[in-house]
């Protein structure tokens, strides 16, 4: 049977889908718990490290309750909505508010480029603040600063010395410490985690390193 067409589904209840599958997560707080990911077709960034491109195109179209059926055949507690990035697609919210109701936690993947504030109380937002090295460090929205909460976390994928110091100035410029959980993660192939690790020791910096568990078990084969 033909997956179902944009105009076949209700327009307040479909999301566009690379992907739905089953993996540990490899960051942040819930890192190394089994999750079911749902990732989102779309992204108007272009992240010079982007490990997803192929996500930002295709897709199929899901209506909500196939996503939760997706979701449902895997005995989890854990789900994340990432892409991409999911807030894209304004459906994102809905489908958010669905997996908080079938008594998910959930989590959401954004790069920060978008308005966090609408997203449902219950849902763990997880920020990527996009540095210099990103090639994307004009779309941070300093909006949602504000808006973080102790149960979220932000991320800032360190390319180099350049973004290292960079990222310590904007957590101690605005505050983050005292907002939200904070991760330095050395970028894939382009910094060594020991050398962002020493980094972090010699200046005393408050923050958590994280290395992408996901990569070290499965490198960048998608689904995993």
């Amino acid at each position: 049977m033909n997956a179902p067409s944009k105009d076949d589904l209700p327009v307040d209840q479909r999301l566009k889908v690379t992907e739905i599958f089953h993996s540990l997560q490899g960051e942040a707080e819930a890192s190394g718990i089994p999750t079911v990911f749902v990732r989102l077709t779309g992204c108007p960034l272009r992240c010079q490290y982007c490990d997803t491109p192929y996500a930002f195109f295709g897709g199929e179209w899901m209506h909500f309750d196939d996503v939760l059926g997706q979701v449902e055949q895997y005995s989890v507690s854990h789900v994340c909505v990432t892409g991409g990035e999911p807030l894209a697609q304004r459906n994102c919210l809905g489908m958010l508010v669905c997996l908080c109701d079938a008594g998910y936690e959930v989590s959401i993947e954004t790069s920060g480029a978008y308005d966090i504030g609408e997203l449902d109380q219950r849902v763990t937002r997880v920020v990527d603040i996009k540095t210099p090295g990103s090639l994307e460090v004009e779309r941070n929205r300093l909006e949602n600063i504000p808006l973080l909460r102790h149960t979220d976390q932000v991320k800032f994928v360190v390319c180099d010395r350049t973004d290292y110091d960079w990222a310590c100035e904007f957590v101690k410029t605005h505050d983050l410490r005292s907002r939200c959980q904070v991760y330095f993660s050395p970028s894939y192939d382009q910094l060594a985690a020991r050398e962002l690790a020493d980094w972090i020791l010699a200046d005393g910096v408050d923050v958590r390193l994280q290395i992408q568990l996901h990569k070290l078990l499965w490198g960048d084969k998608p689904g995993h």
